[in-house]
């Protein structure tokens, strides 16, 4: 099963190739098909893609809206949704198509890593992957990956300005579908954490995810998620 990894992106021109190296060596000379979908008008992001193979698009600002874009792109059956941020684990490719034999899964996540030695980091990424393994409900920021058939039947993320993680898997979880956390762990950046505060940003994320579940649209939460 050929892969398509979607990549949305906003001012990631200082990072994206570490991403993109990452990618090549986590796939382990499996093929696939890579996707970066710039929500800046002026391509910002891509202009600093050095690998002539990496398929560029631009969208609308809305994580959601660029990866609805970069899936209605894709030609692998199975759809890898990474952040700009974040670096997969080693043979990660392999393992995905290896879960997705099971074909009683539609899709998963990796576990959460961030890259910070920091003792409170290491706390944070235990204590959030047990409670999105008992949850199975994964953050953007683990590396969603689904089986393509699926996420269109499903009418892709809903394209909201938060938290269209936890509804794709509010909506997998009324089908009846089941997804599979896998062990390895991802390693995304800590900037949001070390820019707004750990204590911030824990305790930010939490009530906004509360509140979301208790009914408040997102629209409505998103002038909350960014400090200042």
């Amino acid at each position: 099963m050929r892969i398509s990894v979607v990549i949305p992106v906003l001012h990631e021109g200082e990072h994206i190739n570490d991403v993109l190296t990452a990618l090549v060596v986590s796939a382990n000379g499996r093929p696939y098909e890579t996707i970066v979908v710039d929500a800046d008008p002026a391509g910002g992001t891509i202009t600093h893609i050095r690998d002539s193979r990496v398929v560029t698009l631009r969208a609308q600002k809305g994580r959601a809206k660029q990866m609805n874009e970069g899936a209605a792109r894709a030609t692998g059956e199975i759809l890898l949704f990474l952040h700009g941020d974040t670096l997969l684990p080693a043979d990660a490719l392999a393992k995905i198509e290896k879960a997705l034999v099971d074909e009683s899964y539609v899709g998963g996540a990796f576990d959460l890593g961030i890259q910070n030695s920091r003792r409170i980091f290491q706390i944070i990424s235990r204590c959030a992957s047990l409670k999105h393994r008992l949850t199975r409900v994964p953050y953007g920021d683990q590396a969603i990956f689904m089986l393509r058939s699926y996420f269109q039947e499903m009418g892709g993320y809903p394209e909201i300005p938060l938290m269209e993680d936890i509804e794709l898997m509010k909506r997998i979880k009324r089908k009846g579908w089941r997804i599979i956390i896998l062990q390895d762990a991802v390693k995304t950046s800590s900037r949001k954490w070390d820019k707004d505060g750990v204590f911030y940003t824990i305790l930010r994320n939490w009530m906004l995810q509360t509140l979301y579940l208790m009914g408040i649209p997102a629209e409505k939460l998103v002038q909350y998620y960014y400090k200042g």
